[in-house]
């Protein structure tokens, strides 16, 4: 079981998201228990995803995930991962699959893991795909003229060359659009979707607005970016296509201006806008996995597998 090898390791283990995983790891290499600060304890509610038998394991841990977690916070620890991944994006910048940027981070990762004792720390070579964006703008030309931030969704293709130029329909979610499936054909679509109370129940519209406005006849989808808050931001993210249905360019808006976009459009301003988009997918290229161990000491012929993902979007 897994228990073996966590009492050995899991005060060195830092449970981190993306790069921290990796990073996170060193520093906390030294780190002893009468540092911990015991008054701060972890939700394992999440723990009711996985067998009975395993969420009693993980619950026994409790205390010691608590006091990783007080270390990391709030003890002698506290700010180093902050500081490490701090350096990690000044050094590296945005980190696209398919970029040197990538490539060099994973390098520098792998040196990191190396000098701070990890075991069997190596890359694997994995086929990525390689999409690029290029250049891209959107503006509303009618009723008048205001260009409108966005950033188009990952995986999405452009306007071939040319700018997309149509009337407008702005919609609030997937059953209004199947209801005005009639007012879509030869229309951008705008999905001015509220943010749902979670980004798990809102991401569905990033991730199906291309299908989904495709399926009526639109010519693009431009989506109120996936966030319940706004700097005048526009956000990016995975979208996905269906084998069976025309493949449409789809970008985010900021949530200002697909707000504005639906007050206009319910007091009847007929809105038209110009949409370009240079995005391409090229051919798969090859990256790397970046893995390291920590090997049991009571049961050495098992092993934690360190690892989290290095990539970044390219407006990162």
């Amino acid at each position: 079981m897994i228990a073996e090898i966590l009492k050995d390791y899991l005060m060195k283990l830092l449970i981190l998201t993306g790069v921290g995983v990796l990073i996170g790891f060193p520093v906390m290499y030294s780190l002893h228990r009468d540092d911990v600060l015991s008054s701060y304890t972890v939700d394992l509610s999440c723990i009711g995803y996985v067998s009975s038998d395993l969420s009693a394991e993980i619950a026994s841990y409790r205390e010691t995930v608590s006091n990783i977690f007080a270390l990391t916070l709030m003890g002698s620890f506290k700010n180093t991962t902050y500081q490490e991944l701090a350096t990690f994006v000044d050094k590296f910048g945005n980190r696209p699959a398919g970029s040197e940027n990538l490539e060099n981070s994973i390098d520098y990762v792998l040196k990191l893991a190396s000098n701070y004792g990890l075991d069997n720390v190596h890359g694997e070579n994995v086929s990525v795909p390689h999409w690029v964006r290029g250049n891209e703008s959107c503006v509303l030309v009618s009723p008048r003229v205001q260009n409108l931030a966005i950033t188009g969704l990952g995986y999405s293709v452009g306007t071939n060359g040319t700018h997309l130029e149509a009337d407008v329909l702005v919609v609030q979610s997937f059953t209004e659009l199947q209801n005005r499936a009639d007012e879509a054909k030869g229309k951008i679509v705008v999905i001015a979707e509220d943010w749902l109370g979670s980004y798990g129940k809102t991401v569905v519209y990033r991730s199906r607005a291309a299908v989904e406005v495709a399926r009526v006849g639109g010519l693009a989808a431009l989506i109120r970016s996936v966030t319940p808050f706004s700097i005048y931001s526009p956000h990016t993210g995975m979208m996905s296509y269906s084998g069976n249905v025309t493949k449409i360019p789809a970008a985010a808006l900021t949530v200002e201006d697909a707000q504005m976009l639906l007050r206009m459009s319910k007091r009847g301003d007929p809105l038209r806008i110009s949409l370009y988009m240079e995005a391409q997918t090229l051919a798969n290229t090859t990256s790397r996995n970046t893995v390291a161990e920590l090997q049991g000491t009571t049961h050495p012929e098992k092993v934690v597998v360190v690892s989290g993902h290095l990539d970044s979007w390219d407006v990162g």
